[in-house]
């Protein structure tokens, strides 16, 4: 087993670092007053240049295909570069990405759709969470009713993120009732133009997810994507795309807050001497290494197995599980560690304690994870003993 970087991984991540260390983590302080004044933390404006810096250096569409502009880079590599962006908490992504079930595009849909997202012209949103349809995506309501060459859309969607900046989106409605979610469910492209609406939802972090309301939204039968009726297998493909990415962002998060705790430590002096020399903080910041450490294997072995083309499902799951639950512990303790000034706004701890409370929910709360991971395991599917057994 051989567990070491390559020269070309090391160079990339190493690059990522000094990127993250260099454009971004400078501005978290005027992204903090941003966020505590109400406002965006970062302009979309001013990620559009930092991405735009990024590409000036080749780095653009981290697994983007070749042929599409990209880099095409597998995994694994895309798990490290996660871990570092990960390590702050200023909002951004690389750009020369999409969507990936937007690759199932027809040509015309391609040249339309796929492409000025890729260039960062036109931006996207995923949208089949309901009111009434989180995690159970089966239920969803959403109606599409095919009316000549057109569809009639009805319904509404919530807790979309990027839903009030987008100017289209991947939207699943149910088009044959009789057949439910296996056959009867179609994914459309909606522009906005169509005249869907939405607005923000206001939440505990910095999340901006929205609503979006559909009232007899019109669109022509040559906005679906992929097959009529097969929209159910598309979202799961979204949904899994890469349940490793978010507990890799979190296991970045974690590793500069367990730093920022040893430095707390280190530096704060009580009864004569500083506290890193205190058996409590100690097993604090023992431990938090240790589900760090198991974290990263996760994600890795994960990460590892897509680009081997196995199936990664299980392990998916257990990062997607393992991360929010650890990562939630983590920062608790690392707010400990600094007392008091870890619950103000002055510090950036208390921010990341209200957005990593989040990786506990979206895309699959802990109890589908939980779900998922026993059901695979009790079915005989997967095996206690893992890949290797």
């Amino acid at each position: 087993m051989d567990l070491t970087l390559t020269d070309e991984e090391r160079e990339i991540r190493d690059w990522v670092r000094t990127f993250v260390t260099r454009e971004l983590m400078p501005l978290e302080p005027k992204v903090l007053e941003r966020e505590r004044n109400g406002e965006r933390g970062i302009t979309i404006e001013e990620v559009v240049a930092l991405q735009d810096k990024a590409r000036q250096s080749g780095f653009f569409g981290i697994q983007t295909p070749e042929e599409f502009g990209g880099m095409g880079l597998g995994a694994v590599m895309n798990a490290l570069i996660e871990i570092e962006i990960g390590r702050t908490f200023v909002p951004f992504r690389f750009g020369g990405e999409a969507d990936n079930i937007l690759f199932d595009a027809n040509d015309e849909q391609k040249e339309t759709y796929l492409r000025p997202t890729i260039e960062g012209k036109r931006r996207s949103c995923f949208a089949i969470t309901e009111p009434g349809a989180g995690s159970d995506a089966r239920n969803i309501r959403t109606s599409a009713v095919r009316d000549g060459d057109e569809w009639v859309i009805n319904g509404e969607k919530t807790f979309i993120t990027g839903g009030d900046v987008a100017d289209f989106t991947m939207v699943f409605a149910v088009t044959d009732k009789e057949k439910g979610a296996n056959g009867g469910v179609t994914c459309f492209l909606a522009d906005r133009e169509t005249g869907w609406t939405s607005s923000p939802i206001p939440t505990m972090g910095e999340w901006g997810p929205a609503s979006l309301s559909f009232q007899d939204v019109r669109v022509p039968h040559s906005a679906i994507l992929g097959e009529e009726g097969r929209g159910f297998e598309l979202a799961m493909r979204w949904i899994g795309k890469g349940r490793y990415v978010l507990p890799a962002r979190a296991l970045g998060a974690c590793e500069r807050l367990v730093e920022m705790a040893m430095d707390q430590a280190k530096n704060r002096v009580t009864f004569g001497e500083p506290i890193a020399n205190r058996q409590a903080i100690q097993w604090m910041i023992a431990d938090s290494a240790v589900e760090i450490e198991a974290l990263r294997w996760l994600v890795l072995t994960a990460a590892w197995q897509i680009d081997h083309g196995l199936d990664s499902r299980q392990v998916q799951s257990m990062a997607k599980l393992y991360g929010g639950v650890k990562a939630n512990q983590i920062v608790d303790r690392v707010l400990q560690i600094h007392g008091g000034m870890g619950y103000t706004r002055e510090l950036p701890v208390e921010r990341w304690y209200r957005e990593l409370r989040l990786l506990r929910i979206y895309e699959g709360t802990d109890e589908i994870q939980r779900r998922t991971i026993a059901r695979n395991l009790l079915s005989g599917h997967v095996s206690v003993r893992g890949h290797l057994g």
